[in-house]
Order: structure tokens, then C-alpha cells, then sequence
């Protein structure tokens, strides 16, 4: 599932360092928490590594 907006590419990424134990679970808040919770690693790293060009800055 690809990033919808560059704000949902970077929450994704956040997300994904917390899996992977580059951050602390504590650091995050709000959506990269919801996903971290919700979605799988290998989710996580498709909706991250999306290519930005074309995408807006929020979702919308």
C-alpha cells in the first residue's frame, strides 16, 4: 500500500524505526504510533519507501 501524501510517507517511516528498535517507542505520537501498533514491518517499509515526486504534503 503506497503513501497517499509525503506527511503519511514520513509517519510511516518513523513508524518503521520504532519496529526495527532505531527509536524509542515512547518518541512517537499520533499516526507513526497508530501504525506502529497496527501494521506489520514489511507494510511499514512498502508505505515508507514510496517515491515522493507527485505527492502533496497532506493527505487530502
Amino acid at each position: 500500500m503506497p503513501a497517499k501524501s509525503k506527511s503519511q510517507q514520513q509517519a510511516a517511516g518513523a513508524a518503521l524505526s520504532a519496529k526495527r528498535g532505531e527509536k524509542k517507542i515512547s518518541e512517537l505520537g499520533g499516526a507513526p504510533k497508530s501504525m506502529y501498533e497496527s501494521m506489520s514491518e514489511k507494510e511499514l517499509e512498502e508505505m515508507a519507501s514510496t517515491k515522493r515526486k507527485g505527492k502533496s504534503k497532506k493527505k487530502g
